[in-house]
């Protein structure tokens, strides 16, 4: 039975290509009302997760459920309620900008206005141009528009913002923020880690055709809170009183004539250690600059692969 909280629940997916194996047992909830992003290399197996849930793939094992249903056997009750945006294609190629958005939008008995949704998404200036006319972030730009017009409960974005300049991408994230104030549950795949860590209240990280990593941005970077702390100062400190001062775990290094590295659990505590010391040594910290682990980091130590290999 289905948690009443969650927007999507999947237990045990297996799906098979052949020989190929392209999930193997995986395991995701999304929580109603959240935003999830679905991060994983190229070939780990999230589009293929994510077109079963959307009902284009049936399972070789395991079970889906979206809103409650079976995406294949309840297919006619769950559409209507869930919208899609596929990274590319789903648009007829003659077809006129706005002409597809208002055919999208009459298939729904309460659509977002139109003119303003094209408008938000600088879709009204290209109205009239056929489909296969767009640029590739029109095209992108209308593909999300006619996801989200018809007020869906639950939408899934491929790649939203694929090939979008600043200003369209912020209005994308704008829009998408929009949509998870309303209650609209959010599934999202994403090349752009900063996406991620801006928009998603979690993420599932995907490899080998299972999640192997799954909770909000903080918690995943938290990790061991590792992190580093730089500083400039004069050349050749001596950093031996430092090192006695600094937390067990935590290091002390001169990278470079009168540049210095600290390494370990970087909290307010070992920031005013080092503060402190400088100050007690006569040093005049310069460049202090505390940096944390990113998400892009916690991907690369557990997938061991850049996002787009």
């Amino acid at each position: 039975m289905q948690s009443s909280d969650a927007a999507v629940e999947i237990s045990g997916l297996v799906k098979r290509y052949g020989e190929k194996t392209a999930v193997s047992g995986l395991d995701l909830t999304v929580r109603r009302g959240t935003l999830t992003a679905v991060l994983g290399p190229n070939g780990a197996g999230k589009t293929t997760t994510i077109e079963t849930c959307e009902g284009y793939r049936r399972p070789d094992a395991g079970t889906v459920r979206v809103l409650g249903l079976d995406p294949v056997a309840d297919a006619a009750r769950l559409k209507p309620r869930i919208g899609v945006m596929l990274q590319s294609g789903g648009v007829y190629p003659g077809g006129r900008a706005l002409e597809m958005l208002r055919h999208m939008a009459a298939l729904h008995a309460n659509p977002l206005d139109v003119p303003a949704l094209a408008e938000r998404l600088g879709l009204d200036s290209c109205g009239r141009t056929p489909y296969r006319r767009l640029s590739g972030g029109q095209q992108q730009r209308l593909a999300l528009a006619m996801a989200v017009v018809g007020r869906p409960e639950l939408v899934f974005l491929d790649e939203p913002t694929a090939g979008l300049d600043p200003h369209a991408r912020r209005a994308t994230w704008d829009l998408v923020r929009d949509l998870r104030r309303d209650g609209v549950s959010i599934v999202l795949t994403t090349h752009h880690m900063d996406e991620a860590e801006q928009l998603a209240d979690d993420v599932a990280i995907v490899e080998g055709g299972r999640v192997i990593a799954q909770g909000s941005p903080e918690e995943l970077c938290r990790g061991e809170a590792k992190g580093t702390l730089r500083f400039q100062g004069r050349p050749g400190l001596d950093l031996g009183t430092l090192i006695k001062a600094l937390p067990d775990g935590t290091s002390a290094a001169e990278l470079t004539p009168g540049s210095y590295l600290v390494e370990g659990e970087v909290d307010p505590q070992l920031l005013a250690t080092v503060t402190s010391w400088c100050a007690q040594n006569g040093v005049m910290p310069e460049r202090l600059a505390v940096e944390r682990r990113t998400l892009e980091d916690v991907f690369l130590e557990l997938t061991g692969r850049d996002l787009r290999a």
